[in-house]
């Protein structure tokens, strides 16, 4: 098993890229599947999580190319004929449901497996299933399978309990082909939606409202193929301008969407950084004045997203005062208390409130483990300014949503480096 050893490194200084956004470029790569032609996806990040999508798609009969040196991603789709994801394929991430939707609208059946992913929480996929069942599907789950047919889909008004955004995006790419006109209430508004319609609409949907609470789809006959470029990832650019601030460095953040991190850019500057808007990107220092408590509750889009809640925590340990954070999407989403504990910091949970002292005690290097996708992002970062060497272990869920972390870091100036244990 590989594993990350960071040393206690200084500022971070200089320039960093984003890449495109994992959470973007999952769904638009299973929207392929609605159509026989040739869809081309540009900036794609290479994540193992790409990777399973891509084998999915091949194991449903599409046939798909990846050309790394450009990040581009070829799928024909001309050759699906398979409804059934492999199991073996279907635990390894919980994205894995995205292609419920396009094969019900494809082949007018799919069966897959309860998917995994990061174990943050109790992630049901009943607001999926209750979605595709009002578009007129039939759906019953047996054994860990999730069996859906159906004779044709129909548009209706879908209202979410909860403004989910799997859920959301599984629903519209099914009613993209549904006969007549389909509504999603309390849908969730986050710009990967917005890129996800965006691409669908490229393929000849008719698709209003997405980035709002209220989605219309016009079904339209077929899709076609098309081209299209992912969003730069949000989190990624949120986790690079907490590295700024938590080592009090200066870094330029490159190929971002500014819009797009307001809450993060909220709650730093709350904390005392600098963060400009530049013409090439944005600009976050932590080196202009000493840094401050400040609480933050997570929250569905545009509120603070609870991808960025670890990260942010491991800065808070840090500054001066004591901080709140509250949890609201999740509720197994301080697991990376206690490994920030194991360097020092001194985090009180009770439920799905954190209180997080700050700089009285200095964090020290120590051997912790990468609970979670972004709790892994979290524990590199308190490396970095940690006394002495951390080592973070189970480096496959950080692997999955950042895309060369440790050569981007590096390329900043910090000490990091990935072994072989």
């Amino acid at each position: 098993m590989a594993k990350y050893i960071v040393e206690q490194s200084g500022p971070l200084h200089g320039e960093v890229e984003i890449s495109g956004a994992k959470n973007a470029a999952l769904p638009i790569l299973a929207a392929t599947v609605l159509t026989a032609d040739v869809c081309e996806i540009c900036d794609v990040p290479r994540l193992k999580d790409i990777d399973v999508m891509c084998r999915i798609l091949r194991s449903l009969g599409a046939k798909v190319d990846e050309d790394w040196d450009e990040h581009i991603i070829r799928v024909d789709g001309s050759g699906i004929s398979v409804s059934e994801v492999p199991y073996d394929l279907v635990k390894l991430m919980r994205a894995s449901i995205f292609v419920m939707g396009p094969l019900l609208a494809r082949l007018g059946k799919a069966s897959i497996a309860q998917p995994g992913g990061c174990a943050i929480g109790d992630r049901p996929i009943d607001l999926h299933t209750k979605g595709l069942k009002t578009l007129g599907a039939r759906v019953m789950m047996s054994e860990g399978l999730v069996n859906a047919s159906v004779d044709r889909l129909k548009g209706a008004l879908v209202y979410l309990d909860f403004p989910s955004v799997g859920a959301t995006e599984n629903i519209m790419m099914a009613a993209s082909v549904a006969d007549g006109v389909t509504t999603i209430e309390n849908a969730a508004e986050e710009p990967e939606i917005v890129d996800l319609a965006s691409f669908l609409n490229k393929m000849g949907a008719k698709i209003k409202g997405a980035g709002t609470d209220t989605i219309k789809i016009e079904g339209v006959p077929s899709l076609h193929g098309a081209r299209h470029a992912v969003i730069p990832d949000r989190i990624e650019t949120g986790t690079f301008m907490v590295a700024a601030a938590i080592t009090r460095g200066n870094v330029l953040i490159k190929n971002c969407l500014p819009d797009h991190v307001r809450p993060v850019m909220a709650k730093l500057i709350e904390c005392g950084a600098v963060v400009e808007d530049e013409l090439e990107g944005l600009r976050v220092r932590g080196d202009a004045g000493k840094l401050v408590a400040t609480d933050i509750k997570t929250l569905p889009y545009p509120g603070f997203p609870t991808d960025m809640q670890a990260p942010f925590m491991a800065l808070l340990t840090t500054v001066s005062g004591t901080s709140t954070v509250i949890e609201t999407v999740f509720e197994n989403r301080f697991m990376h208390a206690a490994e920030l504990s194991r360097m020092g910091a001194n985090i009180r949970v009770d439920g799905r409130n954190a209180v997080v002292p700050g700089d009285k005690r200095p964090l020290t290097g120590a051997h912790v483990m990468s609970t979670d996708l972004r709790a892994g992002a979290a524990l590199v970062l308190a490396g970095l300014v940690a006394k002495g060497t951390t080592e973070v272990s189970q480096i496959y869920h950080i692997e999955r949503g950042y895309e060369n972390f440790v050569e981007k870091l590096s390329g900043l100036g910090a000490k990091i480096k990935r072994v072989e244990d």
